[in-house]
């Protein structure tokens, strides 16, 4: 008899009395799906549509004349936006890199290593989960200026290296790890960056590929170190020029700026769909291996 096991998260066949679950899970991905679709719609609406009252979820006559305009006022900047687009791949290719490279080595040490301070080192990872970004904003821009990362890259990379998140979701993956497997390969001689690299971070793959998506998207998106600590416009980031570009012809047409706008929304956004969905399976055994769910 075919009868569903309840107490399975995943049953090994289809049974009627699944039904009511997706149910549920379809309205539930349909009020999920809900934002993405007005980004999109948002994109392809012309500009009678997006000033239409009462306003319309759905595009009625889609257009690409949002892009249109859009690439045209880039075209008129004195800087290439092609150079905008390189110091953002730069930016975000060290954030991601970097990220998983502190954040493995970091959840590692603390998992499975003996060190002084360990337990108050993990603390305050825990208590920097509470400060949002808008708190540390002054003392990070000192600290910056300390440094001497004005118009530096660096100015753009370290600011966004400090994920407690990442720390403690790739540190509570590594504690899974059993004790006595990192032990059997010390015994055949292993050291510890042996160990790491060839035994711990093959089974935390899942966990990184969410950290590379945290890190993606906080780097992709961010304007904030652009506009802090970088005077020279050669410096600055694909998301503040757009940031800027849609602002100054709101400015000048706020009418042909609304549809710039949301055309520049959906061009920074489709990098992160992209993202997830190719790595959307390594995010959900995140979920399920680390208590998270």
């Amino acid at each position: 008899m075919a009868s569903f096991q309840s107490n399975k998260i995943n049953p090994d066949r289809f049974s009627w009395g699944q039904l009511k679950f997706f149910a549920f899970l379809g309205a539930l991905s349909v009020f999920m799906i809900l934002p993405i679709v007005f980004i999109f719609s948002q994109a392809l609406k012309p500009i009678d549509e997006l000033f239409l009252y009462p306003p319309k979820f759905l595009v009625q006559h889609p257009t690409f004349e949002n892009f249109t305009m859009l690439f045209k006022a880039t075209d008129v900047t004195v800087i290439p936006k092609s150079k905008y687009l390189f110091n953002s791949l730069i930016v975000t290719g060290a954030v991601v890199f970097l990220s998983i490279a502190i954040s493995a080595m970091t959840g590692f040490a603390l998992s499975k290593k003996e060190f002084k301070l360990k337990k108050a080192v993990f603390e305050v990872n825990i208590i920097a989960l509470m400060f949002v970004p808008a708190a540390v904003t002054i003392p990070r821009y000192l600290v910056v200026q300390k440094l001497g990362l004005t118009d530096n890259f660096l100015g753009h990379i370290l600011p966004m290296l400090a994920l407690p998140v990442s720390v403690f979701l790739v540190k509570q993956f590594v504690d899974q790890i059993p004790d006595a497997l990192l032990e059997a390969a010390r015994l055949d001689g292993a050291n510890d960056y042996y160990v790491f690299r060839k035994v711990v971070v093959p089974m935390i793959l899942p966990a990184l590929a969410t950290v590379a998506i945290l890190s993606f998207q906080l780097a992709w998106n961010n304007t904030e170190t652009s506009s802090l600590y970088m005077n020279k416009e050669t410096m600055k980031t694909f998301a503040f020029y757009m940031s800027t570009l849609t602002t100054t012809t709101a400015m000048e047409n706020n009418i042909a700026g609304q549809g710039l706008a949301a055309a520049a929304a959906l061009l920074m956004f489709i990098p992160n769909l992209v993202i997830f969905i190719f790595m959307q399976s390594k995010v959900m055994d995140t979920m399920a291996h680390s208590g998270l769910k």
